[in-house]
């Protein structure tokens, strides 16, 4: 079993940007928080990559979550989902960098 995300968890993109974790579930929550979904996209603040013009990450697509864990149909967000961070161009800048999951709700 593995952690689930929610809005409490924290995720960064490869340059030290933030997610901003909201959700449009409204169903599943562990200790009050809501568990994110494959579906959702989150914005990013605070990137600083520009190579030779600026270029910070905007946004996480995930690519991956849950296999057998889901809320309405929908997969979950687990601490080895893959989210690939984009730029406003919507090139692919790296991948997201989860660093901090709550223990207590677990999914497959």
């Amino acid at each position: 079993m593995i952690p689930l995300l929610t809005t409490t968890s924290t995720v960064l993109c490869p340059h030290g940007g933030q997610a901003l974790l909201l959700t449009s579930n409204t169903e599943a929550k562990v200790d009050g928080a809501p568990v994110l979904l494959l579906s959702d996209q989150h914005a990013i603040v605070g990137c600083t990559f520009a190579p030779s013009a600026p270029s910070p990450c905007v946004l996480v697509r995930w690519q991956t979550g849950g296999t057998q864990t889901q809320v309405g149909g929908t997969p979950v967000l687990l601490q080895n989902s893959v989210g690939i961070c984009e730029n406003a161009a919507k090139v692919p800048q790296g991948p997201a960098l989860i660093v901090q999951v709550q223990p207590k709700g677990l999914g497959i």
